[in-house]
């Protein structure tokens, strides 16, 4: 008896989990809301200010936010063409290990775990948690322990209400989808077009002001170089950051419908609504508020809520606070739904603990992926390191995103891809030379964090030898 005969006639036998597949439920729909909920974040609405006071000019403003949107459009293209490739999940560490072996992806697997994925997992729920925060206010329960450290650089019980709801938060989301992908994914799609419905009132809000751009009381306005071409690249750096997640949804191919022909549409089509969103937002919030005001403003200032503020007052700020909430809650979910398939798939190729590529017999869910990342992110969340880790991401983000470009090129030329990739060889070549700018430029201005990135990344080589030599023994004794 099959092992899906022995889930369907709930047969008595022990059943491997490691063997139950996955569900493939999600449809294009769904897949392409997931890429646009996994990409709006929070970074739309506060990434005006920098920008601003490094360009001021409103159309070298939505320069940087087109450019950096068709930087990511080429990414797309490019891992559309590797998602042919496979049906399997694991998205990005699927195509590394198709191309280059198992190395790279099982470095890229656990650079996700341990900081691109969980780090930012962290870092949106304390985010969505601190929203909250600012409509409701938390009570601090631990308040009278927020002094005690841990080699005065951990603060678990600083902001502890704040992280309390975070963790409160992951919890949920990982229960919700633990009972089913398709459970995850109706939430994901109502929080979508509620996130778009949103940004397109807000939209709304900006464009019918009829005033000219308000200039309130400026502080100091402080351009970071003089050097046009300089600026846009540095303005970019902080777009990327509001479009980061676009890839996410190849992590969960075995669960999509026609992933072949699925996966790169969500990509291209969800990101492209994204862009689209992004350029009326930040045009709107120029409408409103003139680019002095915006570069002036406070860091700890959220550029959106200002404008939501001066035009509507207390009520803005409010539905400014609820569509922030509601965003980043939309993209912890979505986030927490990819990632775990990550980890599943490298428990699938024995280089992650076997307990991962567990599926639970009745929801079809990698059920142990999503409780034990779940588990680490709360550890992140309270640890409030996540902030220093994520900001170690980009690098590391980059230099993976070169070799997804090289990947490409070289399956093309071994005949291993044989359909046509949108804009090939350019899309490729574009994105593995503006990573490898992005990444000298890193190295460059932020040395202690790019180093930190790559002693995060290349701590797993000890790791991936001894699930490599585990790997080996385990296939001796079957072969025996």
């Amino acid at each position: 008896m099959n092992i899906e005969a022995e889930i369907k006639n709930d047969s008595p036998h022990i059943i491997d989990e490691t063997k139950i597949p996955l569900l493939r439920s999600i449809g294009l729909t769904t897949a392409i809301l997931m890429v646009a909920c996994t990409i709006i974040g929070s970074g739309v609405f506060k990434k005006i200010t920098p920008m601003s006071a490094m360009l001021m000019n409103k159309n070298y403003i939505l320069l940087a936010w087109a450019l950096a949107g068709i930087v990511s459009i080429f990414g797309a293209f490019t891992m559309a063409g590797m998602a042919t490739m496979t049906t399997e999940s694991g998205g990005i560490y699927e195509y590394l290990r198709l191309s280059f072996g198992n190395l790279f992806s099982f470095l890229y697997g656990w650079a996700s775990f341990l900081i691109l994925g969980s780090g930012g997992n962290a870092a949106v729920a304390y985010i969505f948690a601190d929203s909250v925060n600012s409509i409701v206010p938390l009570p601090n329960p631990l308040d009278k322990w927020k002094d005690v450290s841990i080699g005065h650089f951990i603060y678990p019980f600083d902001s502890s209400g704040v992280k309390i709801f975070a963790v409160f938060s992951i919890i949920i989301l990982t229960w919700i989808n633990v009972l089913g992908t398709r459970k995850g994914g109706n939430l994901n799609n109502v929080l979508t077009v509620a996130k778009i419905i949103g940004i397109l009132t807000l939209v709304v809000m900006g464009l019918s002001y009829t005033g000219a751009p308000h200039t309130g009381t400026i502080t100091h306005v402080t351009t970071v170089s003089t050097n046009i071409f300089s600026a846009i690249i540095a303005a970019m750096v902080g777009a990327f950051w509001a479009y980061d997640g676009w890839y996410c949804i190849g992590f969960m191919s075995g669960e999509i419908k026609n992933p072949k022909r699925n996966v790169p549409l969500s990509i291209i089509t969800g990101l492209g609504i994204v862009i689209g969103l992004y350029l009326l937002v930040n045009y709107a919030f120029m409408h409103v508020l003139s680019l002095e005001t915006l570069a002036s403003m406070d860091e700890n200032k959220i550029a959106g809520v200002e404008v939501a503020r001066f035009i509507a007052g207390n009520t803005g700020v409010v539905f400014l606070a609820i569509l922030i909430a509601v965003s980043t809650f939309g993209t912890l979910n979505a986030i927490m739904i990819t990632y775990a398939r990550l980890y599943y798939r490298m428990a699938q190729e024995k280089f992650f603990p076997k307990k991962f590529a567990n599926v639970h017999p009745r929801f079809r869910t990698p059920y142990n992926a999503l409780i034990y990342s779940g588990i680490w992110t709360c550890i992140m969340v309270f640890s409030g390191t996540f902030d220093i880790l994520t900001d170690t991401t980009i690098i590391v983000e980059f230099l993976f995103f070169i070799l997804l470009g090289w990947g490409l090129i070289k399956m093309k030329r071994q005949g291993k891809i044989t359909s046509k990739v949108i804009a090939y060889p350019f899309s490729p070549v574009i994105l593995i030379l503006f990573s490898i700018g992005l990444v000298i430029n890193t190295i460059v201005v932020e040395p202690v964090q790019s180093v930190a990135g790559l002693i995060f990344t290349f701590s797993g080589i000890p790791l991936y030898y001894y699930y490599k030599k585990k790997s080996k023994k385990l296939n001796l004794k079957t072969l025996s």
